[in-house]
């Protein structure tokens, strides 16, 4: 198997994040149009937008959380070539995941959810980095 194959997830949960900027953009332009943003304010202030358009904005801040920790857990895979089935199921259930709070969040955000979509990837990232020290300290 190709270690490279790690990086198929990385891309999908790259693809995820742009999307997120795409929703945010178009979100965005509805406001100014609809007249509904403080236009002083908003350069600076979030709370100038929107809640429609502030809880896109606040999803879009998550994808720089967690899935960071993620792009870096698999580059040490990659690099310690320590790709195997278990590596990649496991960066595929942490994508999987990711969508499932993205889709939570820019949708109905209904919290209880959210945090458990949060915390399934949470500790699929435990055990990503638990595989890699082991791989490091083998």
């Amino acid at each position: 198997m190709s270690r490279d194959l790690i990086f198929a997830p990385v891309l999908l949960q790259v693809l995820m994040t742009l999307g997120v900027y795409v929703l945010l953009i178009k979100r965005k332009i509805r406001s100014i149009r609809a007249g509904t943003v403080n236009v002083e304010r908003r350069a600076l202030y979030d709370d100038a937008w929107p809640a429609d358009v502030i809880q896109i904005n606040n999803n879009l801040r998550n994808q720089f959380e967690l899935p960071v920790l993620f792009y870096a857990l698999c580059g040490v895979l990659w690099a310690l070539d320590a790709v195997s089935v278990v590596a990649l199921v496991a960066a595929w259930l942490f994508v999987a995941s990711r969508l499932v709070h993205v889709w939570i969040h820019c949708t109905s955000n209904y919290v209880p959810n959210r945090r458990r979509a949060f915390t399934v990837g949470w500790w699929i990232l435990v055990a990503m980095t638990l595989l890699a020290g082991w791989e490091l300290l083998r």
